[in-house]
């Protein structure tokens, strides 16, 4: 029998995980329900040990900031060789 919950997430947050859970074709809900009866019935002491994917991590801990190397794969091998021959 479904109960009905309210939930508070930063709003940020809310809307990476509906277009998640839209692009996964299932309701917020229910992958709430999913995330939520997987931590439950595991043998997980702490959120560091739940093997989640990225966006429940964030949720977790706050928003994440990825840095790429603007350098393309070319210029990494060709200044890694480099400094080989030096």
């Amino acid at each position: 029998m479904d109960a009905k919950i309210t939930l508070s997430f930063d709003q940020s947050v809310i809307e990476k995980a509906k277009k998640y859970a839209e692009n996964n074709n299932i309701s917020l809900s229910r992958l709430t329900e999913f995330l939520l009866n997987k931590v439950t019935n595991s043998s997980y002491k702490s959120l560091d040990e739940l093997p989640v994917s990225e966006w429940v991590h964030m949720v977790s801990e706050g928003e994440v900031e990825y840095q790429r190397n603007p350098r393309t794969n070319k210029e990494l091998k060709k200044e890694y060789y480099g400094k080989k021959t030096k």
